[in-house]
């Protein structure tokens, strides 16, 4: 049987990815770099570490790159924060976890206070075994080093007993990378074929969707069926 989860946090159990999304666009703005909205929303998964290099030259991030980041980061927590909503039933499918003795973990990009955001937002402090955040790693989603952590904060617990769930393809070529199942959720945008391309082995609406559908999915066994 599985013996523990670990999950994405943006776009996975909260609704933020166009508040991402408009954060970092606001903040592009502010260096005089003008990109679409939908431009910005494709890249979000991952950390900054892996999204600015797409939009700016090595050259611009050594200049300006710590500044545009701080920045973003303030507008982020100011602005955008604040209208974060968890995603329903999402302390319902972490407390069913819970009640069937799985481990849970976060494995998220974003920096260590958004994250203890996102807990008390979607009332399941108390339900986390671990978690790490952009400090915990060198390099971001689609690298695997985010669930790697996450996976060695869990103890001693073989890797065909984990099972991870997110929204992106960053997620799951980052979960395939570290040798992790994923199950895709289209909570976040992205269709399910992008979703299974990238590696997912199922895909589910949203959290409330998985957890209706929870008795035939990876979390509830290790049957590659689902």
């Amino acid at each position: 049987m599985i013996e523990a989860a670990i999950f994405d946090v943006d776009g996975t159990l909260v609704d933020s990815v166009n508040l991402h999304a408009k954060a970092w666009q606001v903040a592009f703005e502010k260096f005089e770099k003008e990109v679409s909205f939908e431009a910005v929303r494709r890249q979000i998964g991952k950390g900054a570490d892996q999204l600015l290099p797409v939009f700016f030259s090595t050259e611009e991030l050594q200049r300006f790159g710590r500044e545009l980041e701080e920045f973003r980061a303030k507008l982020f927590r100011t602005q955008y924060l604040p209208q974060v909503k968890p995603f329903p039933k999402v302390r319902e499918l972490l407390r069913r976890l819970q009640y069937d003795g799985r481990k849970i973990a976060l494995a998220s990009s974003a920096k260590q206070d958004e994250l203890d955001e996102y807990k008390k937002i979607a009332q399941i402090e108390d339900l986390i075994e671990a978690d790490t955040s952009s400090a915990d790693v060198k390099q971001s989603k689609p690298h695997p080093d985010i669930f790697e952590a996450a996976f060695r904060k869990l103890g001693s617990i073989a890797l065909n007993k984990i099972v991870t769930v997110g929204d992106t393809p960053y997620d799951a070529e980052a979960a395939t990378k570290a040798n992790m199942r994923i199950i895709g959720l289209l909570s976040g945008g992205w269709t399910e074929e992008r979703l299974r391309q990238a590696g997912c082995s199922e895909v589910y609406r949203d959290p409330a969707d998985l957890l209706a559908h929870y008795e035939r999915s990876l979390l509830h066994s290790t049957s590659e069926s689902g």
